[in-house]
């Protein structure tokens, strides 16, 4: 009996309140843009992270490259991501996410990458020479980068900046007390300066939470301001999934009245666009955030 009991309290834990269901990807859309992408030989984070917008991404004909390879050197509690030791970067690889891009006749491309802290500038410049590859066979499609923090090397972040992205966008994740618990191996205040050293330079920036760790309601806002602060006035806001066991738990299930909220406080605040809901993600909807902010 206590067995059981066990069980239906741990399935109670999981399960997910009715505003996180979501349908299983399909479509010939969808399937039309995983064949691409497999027979280019690159990785999505719509893949690798298990995003649960994979399904209406893919059959929008949007998709975020993951340049730079599938294991990351860090080991944040958070993410799907694998940690490890990366393999050495793959100089075609600027040129297959350019021409995947052609193929997929996007308009708007969103490129993030594994934290490479194994090379010496970060990735950096393969962020640059990918940016300059869509630019030669796409230049209409416009091109957000989420990149990592390089450190807190301004020097790599300027390679970036200089390839020209139209949104640098960089995650600040969480709220500065759960840093340690949630990505060790990150700084709060790094994270703030690289934005404001990139908004200082004329880019437009952005950045993103994922709530549900164990922070507040007031410890949001309190980031909220501090991003603000560092000039950075696009922000996106999505409930945490815990993609295994070996992950961080998920302290609550945030809920969506809540996450609108933050949405119309931010608004007042100042923010030029806030994208704030469970399913939320940094890339999703990238090209209407940046319309509707511009």
């Amino acid at each position: 009996m206590g067995g059981t009991m066990s069980l239906i309290a741990e399935t109670q834990r999981e399960r997910k309140p009715e505003w996180l269901k979501v349908r299983l990807p399909g479509g010939s859309r969808f399937s039309k843009v995983r064949e691409l992408v497999q027979q280019s030989k690159l990785h999505t984070v719509c893949e690798s992270a298990r995003c649960p917008n994979i399904g209406e991404c893919w059959n929008r004909r949007t998709a975020t490259f993951m340049i730079l390879g599938d294991v990351c050197t860090r080991n944040c509690r958070f993410c799907a991501v694998p940690g490890g030791r990366p393999s050495h970067a793959d100089p075609d690889e600027p040129e297959r996410v350019a021409q995947a891009v052609a193929a997929l006749g996007l308009k708007y491309a969103v490129l993030t990458s594994v934290n490479r802290d194994d090379l010496p500038d970060g990735g950096a410049a393969h962020f640059a020479h990918t940016i300059a590859a869509i630019r030669r066979i796409r230049p209409q499609c416009k091109i957000e980068v989420l990149i990592p923090d390089f450190e807190g090397s301004e020097s790599a972040l300027q390679l970036v900046l200089d390839a020209g992205p139209d949104v640098l966008n960089h995650n600040i994740e969480t709220v500065p007390h759960l840093y340690q618990k949630a990505r060790p191996q990150a700084d709060y205040h790094r994270s703030l300066r690289l934005l404001q050293v990139a908004a200082r330079q004329g880019a437009r920036t952005k950045s993103g939470i994922m709530v549900g760790l164990g922070e507040t309601f007031d410890q949001v806002v309190q980031v909220m301001h501090d991003l603000l602060d560092h000039q950075c006035k696009m922000l996106t806001i999505g409930q945490y999934l815990q993609p295994s066991k070996k992950h961080l738990p998920v302290a609550r299930y945030v809920t969506p009245k809540e996450f609108g909220r933050w949405k119309r406080l931010g608004l007042q605040m100042g923010f030029e666009h806030i994208e704030s809901g469970p399913l939320v993600r940094s890339s999703y909807h990238a090209d209407e955030q940046y319309s509707a902010a511009k």
